[in-house]
């Protein structure tokens, strides 16, 4: 384990959102938990979480605790937290990666549609911060992730208005969020995303969205993968990135650039 992972001989702990899943989350994990980080997979759906939280345990030999957790309810979110720390003691990273999209037209859309994307992928976000922030204050360090997207300063119709819409708050909320909580030795920054492929993408663009992606846009010759967000979040929560704040990196094989 590597030692800039450790912490007055403890390990650092790490709460992961939508951890359990195919994609992203559970790549982040998988990295941490590699990365030496006691990992706290949260993940909505309570048999996924306990099943991967189970291969995590298997694969490295130590218990990681499994957590069920709906972000989009702030009482659920302090109850996690809380739990986290009366448990483990303290909480060191916290990465959020929870998000959920459905492309409608700004003119067709329905109004539960718009609520849902941003309760999820905005509220959610802000929610685990507010929670969390407080006990890192407490301990004078941390490092926050929060996962957006690309489709924060697209001008396309890929990503849908709610959805990028939400992921624009993101990184307003990650660079405020940097701002006052510096003096405090916490870290906030942000990951964005481009297309980073699984198989639950399927279900929401068409198989033309993939035809060719990789010769005609990406400037790496492939699409993205979940491990290539987990190594990215690995260094950013860690001590080589101290110097780190306020910062959104985007992460698209050079797609859609960010400066």
């Amino acid at each position: 384990m590597p030692a800039s992972n450790e912490h007055d001989g403890d390990r650092r702990v790490a709460i992961v959102t939508a951890a359990a899943g195919a994609g992203i989350g559970a790549a982040i994990a998988r990295r941490l938990a590699a990365d030496g980080y006691d990992v706290v997979i949260t993940d909505a759906h309570e048999r996924r979480c306990d099943a991967f939280a189970g291969q995590l345990a298997e694969e490295h030999g130590r218990e990681f605790l499994s957590m069920p957790l709906d972000v989009t309810d702030f009482d659920a979110v302090g109850t996690v937290t809380d739990a986290v720390v009366a448990r483990r003691g303290r909480i060191d990273a916290l990465v959020n990666n929870a998000g959920w999209s459905k492309i409608e037209p700004v003119a067709e859309m329905a109004p539960e549609t718009w609520r849902r994307c941003l309760d999820v992928d905005l509220n959610g976000t802000f929610y685990a911060m507010r929670r969390v922030l407080p006990h890192m204050i407490a301990q004078g360090a941390g490092a926050v992730v929060n996962i957006s997207s690309i489709a924060a300063w697209e001008m396309t119709t890929e990503h849908g208005a709610a959805y990028s819409a939400a992921k624009a708050g993101i990184l307003a909320l990650t660079r405020v969020a940097a701002a006052e909580n510096g003096r405090h030795g916490i870290r906030v920054n942000a990951v964005a995303p481009g297309l980073i492929y699984n198989d639950f993408l399927r279900r929401i663009y068409p198989d033309e969205f993939f035809d060719g992606y990789a010769e005609s846009r990406s400037l790496v010759g492939r699409v993205g993968q979940p491990q290539d967000i987990a190594d990215l979040v690995s260094f950013l929560i860690s001590d080589r990135a101290g110097y780190i704040t306020g910062e959104v990196y985007g992460i698209s094989g050079g797609v859609a650039p960010n400066a």
